[in-house]
């Protein structure tokens, strides 16, 4: 209980640090630049109070039970028990991570549709074009694009093939894709690529990476466990254009 009180005192001094200067610049510029008082200060002080306390309060939930949980379930499906009731011969390939691989979809899935920057930037989507653009629908397929990366970027650490390979592979599909989308949806697709690294994704992404290149013979942590956040960033944007490009195509149907 101690420790715990100890490690929550440090994150909040470490989080108080990193968020006053950010309350500095704004109010900085607001009384000294724009020389205007603040409308309802009492409001705008307890809301940045609130946004501290999350803060402190969603880093202390990352340490005590994201990251554990994450690096937990990739230990325990890359066990050697559970793989070599796959593996007949013993020798265990690639095709033999079918539950890595389904995992990690479900989890790219399942934390994209939670991420609070996405559901904001779909609300705000879905206002601008007049209801042109559903939330649900761009929400599905961001999380849909992220789901296919992580499973993917998963496979990659297990196969230990080159990083580079994919990232460049699929920048090469966004712009082709580019070429041929909709142009209302291109800046959208590619700022959904951006809101899916957040508070949510980020951490037991982080977490399955680093637990599945230290569990897997011949991979390093430093080398390997990194990289899935790139294609968490990388095929929302596919899936997004594609997405936007399949709805043109039954429009004009």
């Amino acid at each position: 209980m101690n420790e715990i009180i100890a490690h929550f005192i440090t994150i909040l001094t470490s989080t108080l640090l990193d968020v006053l200067p950010i309350a500095g610049i704004l109010f900085g510029f607001q009384l000294l630049v724009l020389r205007r008082p603040l409308k309802n200060p009492k409001e705008v002080m307890l809301g940045f109070l609130m946004v501290l306390a999350g803060l402190v309060l969603f880093l202390e939930g990352l340490d005590l039970a994201l990251f554990p949980l994450g690096e937990l379930m990739a230990n325990q499906l890359t066990s050697p028990e559970l793989l070599s009731t796959q593996s007949a011969g013993g020798n265990i390939e690639w095709h033999h991570y079918f539950w890595v691989y389904l995992f990690a979809a479900c989890i790219g899935f399942s934390t994209t549709i939670a991420e609070p920057s996405l559901i904001a930037v779909a609300i705000k989507a879905n206002q601008v074009s007049a209801g042109a653009i559903s939330q649900w629908g761009l929400r599905i397929a961001v999380a849909i694009g992220v789901a296919i990366g992580i499973a993917l970027g998963s496979y990659r650490i297990i196969t230990g093939t080159p990083l580079h390979w994919y990232i460049m592979s699929g920048y090469v599909v966004v712009i082709i894709q580019t070429l041929f989308a909709p142009r209302s949806i291109i800046a959208l697709a590619y700022d959904s690529g951006g809101v899916t690294t957040s508070t949510v994704t980020v951490p037991l992404v982080a977490a399955l990476g680093l637990g599945l290149s230290s569990n897997i013979p011949g991979r390093n942590p430093m080398l390997d466990g990194f990289g899935l956040i790139a294609f968490a960033s990388l095929f929302p944007i596919i899936s997004v254009m594609a997405y936007a490009q399949l709805s043109e195509w039954r429009g004009k149907r």
